[in-house]
């Protein structure tokens, strides 16, 4: 039945944050706010719903390891597997400005986040709104750097639903998340304490791979459309909020110990941002064969996780 209940959970979740990306988005065209702006907040937001509401949930319920397993687990298949899968199915070409300016700053916020937990073990109250403070300064910044971008401020998207609509899928798809973000964590617990697997795990792998269903889904669609160069900011953007936002109101909300295994994993984390970061700066995309490297790495990765517990 728990079973079911993390299904239902997950499909709740997925369907959830898709609902409220197509309600803020279409409030956001109403009130004529620029596309990228939209994609660079809202969009990359809304895709880390998922993480954000089980780990905020799992913080609630004292599960902390559940909470920074969702957040290592679902950057790295972010990177590894969306990415892998989406080079795999065509060449990624990657803007100039996320390779100069966003993925420099994932890499530094991921190796903050590495120094904090091997100096620390733990992502204290203060460290959390440190976070907190920087992806506010940030979406801030990027905010700003778009009106001033006249093309970005004559590009308009085409108007789907009205505002009362698009605030009713707003709320619909908030209690979505909610409800499915505490059937998941109630059903991934309840998984790990009867098979005798660890929050750790559980975090890592079902509930990480689970909670990143948005972006692969997200980044397909993409690619489908044509538009491949959304896959990576997709990826980005949410990469940053998970550790950012996530991670920060997480640990605002109740210190957050960190277990040494998991100081590896972020270890590998950030090895595996370096070489995303490095994949797009040689030639500015990724390639088959690179998408290829990363999906193997993922798949390695995986199996050393499910071994090592």
């Amino acid at each position: 039945m728990q079973i079911i209940l993390l299904i239902i959970g997950f499909v709740l979740l997925i369907k959830g944050a898709d609902i409220f990306v197509d309600g803020a988005s279409n409030v956001a065209y109403n009130f004529k706010i620029p596309t990228v702006i939209v994609g660079l907040t809202i969009v990359a937001f809304g895709t880390s719903a998922p993480e954000a509401a089980v780990s905020i949930t799992s913080a609630f319920a004292g599960s902390n390891a559940i909470s920074l397993g969702n957040v290592v687990g679902s950057n790295i298949f972010n990177i590894l597997g969306v990415v892998g899968t989406s080079a795999l199915l065509g060449t990624l070409t990657v803007d100039k400005v996320l390779i100069k300016r966003d993925f420099p700053f994932l890499v530094v916020s991921t190796i903050g986040l590495l120094i904090i937990a091997y100096l620390f073990g733990e992502i204290s109250q203060i460290c959390g709104i440190i976070f907190l403070i920087i992806i506010i300064a940030y979406v801030y910044y990027l905010v700003k750097k778009a009106r001033e971008d006249k093309e970005a401020m004559n590009e308009q998207s085409e108007i789907k639903l009205t505002i009362p609509k698009a605030v009713i899928y707003i709320v619909i798809g908030i209690v979505g998340i909610i409800i499915g973000s505490d059937l998941v964590v109630n059903g991934a617990s309840y998984i790990a304490s009867v098979f005798g697997l660890s929050d750790v795990l559980i975090g890592l792998t079902i509930v990480a791979i689970g909670t990143s269903l948005p972006e692969f889904v997200t980044s397909i669609t993409a690619l489908k459309k044509g538009d491949n160069g959304i896959v990576v900011g997709n990826v980005l953007g949410s990469c940053i909020f998970n550790i950012l936002f996530i991670l920060g109101i997480s640990s605002a909300i109740m210190p957050m110990p960190i277990a040494p295994e998991m100081v590896f994993d972020i270890l590998l984390m950030t090895l595996v941002t370096i070489i995303g970061a490095w994949f797009t700066y040689t030639k500015s995309e990724v390639d088959k064969k690179e998408g290829l490297v990363l999906v193997i790495l993922f798949l390695i990765y995986m199996a050393f996780v499910i071994l090592r517990n």
